[in-house]
């Protein structure tokens, strides 16, 4: 149908909601070498879909589940603290919108594109036991990270729209902790990278340049794992090619949130958030909701 033959892959779009519009809380906190986080998160998102601009579309609105199972693992990487990690991500979408101002509308759901992340703490973050990170308080932290998305997902060439970007992407990033008492602060600033979608509308070339991103984080912590957080995220860039034609879609975009971690039982914790387009020059206008239920253990 029109739908299927005309309308840009908006799952790429929303892998880029999901990964390159992001707001983590937290994500340089330390923790004790030895720990490890197994996590169950399902999102919630809903907003525009950015389409390429030479297709005869409008009014393209998306509703997206994504139900994502993570593991993450903190060790002692030459007496620094160090963290490795992957998601697994499940997504379904419901997508409308006008093709020739006809109305339309699809149904996909698959496996998404598997995320890996490595991180390590380069000042003030020296490796510790859980007896000895008991002993002493949190202290101010520059780390840095590599978060790659492998193509992995599901991907048909002959279908316009689908769940896996059919792309590798990486993201270099630095970020920053500072706790100040029961209060922190901490700040990141990434760049994301993408390779050539050779399979893009069936045998055309799409590019993506780099799409840099800036996070600031505030929030108070009431107890060990009780803690309130303010959101804000700034994108730049990530404009978009089809055999070598540039596109208008360059994206200067800001987004905002809160996040809220409570401990509920024993090595059990949830943690919901809530966020929104501020301002938006393309794509990125969307609602994101998520609920994280995470289990820790210590070796």
């Amino acid at each position: 149908m029109l739908w299927g033959r005309w309308l840009l892959p908006c799952l790429i779009t929303l892998a880029d909601a999901c990964m390159a519009q992001e707001l983590e809380p937290r994500a340089y906190s330390a923790a004790p070498v030895g720990t490890h986080f197994l996590l169950a998160t399902y999102a919630r998102l809903g907003g525009d879909v950015l389409t390429d601009p030479s297709l005869p579309i409008t009014d393209v609105k998306a509703k997206i589940d994504i139900f994502a199972l993570g593991y993450l693992q903190v060790f002692d990487l030459l007496g620094r603290t160090a963290s490795v990690g992957v998601v697994l991500p499940y997504s379904r979408a419901n997508v409308a919108g006008n093709v020739f101002d006809a109305p339309n509308s699809v149904y996909r759901a698959g496996v998404g594109d598997a995320y890996l992340r490595f991180a390590v703490n380069l000042l003030g973050g020296a490796a510790r036991t859980p007896a000895e990170f008991a002993r002493h308080p949190p202290v101010p932290a520059l780390g840095t990270s590599l978060t790659v998305v492998t193509p992995s997902g599901q991907y048909h060439a002959d279908r316009l729209i689908n769940i896996g970007a059919n792309r590798w992407a990486f993201k270099p990033e630095v970020g920053v902790s500072a706790p100040f008492g029961n209060w922190f602060a901490e700040g990141s600033f990434g760049v994301w990278f993408f390779t050539a979608n050779n399979e893009f509308l069936g045998s055309k070339q799409r590019q993506q340049s780099p799409l840099a991103v800036a996070q600031l984080h505030g929030g108070y912590q009431f107890r060990p794992g009780l803690w309130l957080a303010a959101d804000a995220g700034l994108y730049s860039g990530g404009s978009t090619t089809v055999d070598g034609v540039r596109n208008d879609d360059r994206r200067t975009n800001t987004r905002y949130g809160l996040t809220l971690s409570v401990p509920f039982a024993a090595n059990w914790s949830g943690k919901i958030s809530a966020s929104k387009g501020w301002i938006t020059r393309a794509g990125g206008d969307y609602k994101a909701i998520s609920l994280t239920v995470q289990y820790r253990w210590v070796e």
